[in-house]
């Protein structure tokens, strides 16, 4: 059955493509969520405008991304973590820690775009990345100090 996706689908494709997917897969889960619409010559006119729109929407997301990437790039933050001997933490700085942190500055990330390999459990400085939408990234500096 051959469907044009409305939206993003992870492992199916990206707004506005036409795919060929599962008779049941579509009429069972994607049709109902409205993820899709079903392929026709009238339909295909609306994959244009679709894509378009796709276009100026992702131009827009990217160029506020970039702003985002140029105001986190000079952030530096201090969270303060309760640190016994050789500067080990007794518990650990997170993710949701630091985008905790971020939101009191101002910036509002989510905790799943902070990429941290390992929790943070020394105290000291530490580059972290954020990825952003579209491939976009920044590294902020995280300063762990004792309380």
């Amino acid at each position: 059955m051959k469907v044009i996706l409305q939206k993003d689908i992870p492992n199916l494709g990206e707004a506005g493509d036409v795919k060929e997917v599962a008779e049941g897969y579509a009429r069972n889960y994607l049709l109902p969520k409205k993820l899709v619409i079903l392929y026709n010559e009238s339909s295909a006119k609306a994959i244009e405008h679709q894509k378009k729109l796709v276009k100026i929407k992702k131009e827009k997301r990217k160029k506020e991304g970039q702003k985002l990437v140029e105001a986190l790039s000079n952030v530096a933050m201090t969270i303060g973590a309760q640190v016994g001997e050789e500067d080990k933490l007794f518990g650990s700085v997170t993710a949701i820690d630091i985008a905790h942190k971020l939101l009191q500055m101002g910036y509002s990330i989510d905790k799943r775009k902070i990429v941290l390999p390992e929790p943070i459990k020394k105290a000291g400085e530490h580059e972290v990345k954020i990825k952003l939408d579209e491939g976009l990234s920044a590294t902020i500096k995280v300063t762990v100090v004792k309380e």
